[in-house]
């Protein structure tokens, strides 16, 4: 047993699920400030539709847009901490996604209620990730696991 670690731990698959789905959403946050991986980051905006900014080339982010997604990276690797946090964070961000799919289907892209951004791309990924999150929270989180230490 190493002396600096008396105490080892586990990590469940629901919270090993939600430090992997958080760790992404930091990477993704500070991509959208690098430029070359972003398009067009000289013409990046606060909030807005009118941010040409492009993640990848295809997804449209802003300042406010990669904020938000650096706030959920950090979130779901803190609430992976515990089986309860990663599961909410999960299902919770999940039906966050989904509702954020739900208002880019329904708010035209060039509309001044588009304040964050969104394109047809974003619209479709926030479905993806909305279902995919969901799913991992549902699925893996059905039961406890409960280690002694």
């Amino acid at each position: 047993m190493n002396a600096s670690r008396p105490h080892a731990t586990t990590r469940s698959p629901v919270q090993l699920a939600a430090l992997i789905v958080g760790a992404v959403f930091l990477l993704v946050g500070v991509l959208g400030f690098i430029p070359g991986v972003t398009t067009n980051l000289d013409e990046i905006t606060f909030a807005g539709h009118q941010s040409d900014a492009l993640l990848l080339g295809i997804f449209e982010v802003s300042i406010l847009h990669n904020i938000v997604h650096l706030l959920f990276g950090v979130a779901g690797i803190a609430l992976s901490r515990t089986w309860t946090g990663a599961r909410n964070f999960l299902i919770v961000g999940g039906v966050v996604y989904l509702l954020l799919w739900l208002y880019g289907m329904f708010v035209p892209h060039d509309s001044g209620a588009n304040f964050v951004p969104f394109n047809a791309a974003d619209n479709w990924l926030h479905l993806v990730l909305g279902l995919g999150m969901a799913a991992l929270g549902f699925l893996l989180g059905r039961g406890a696991v409960t280690t002694r230490i």
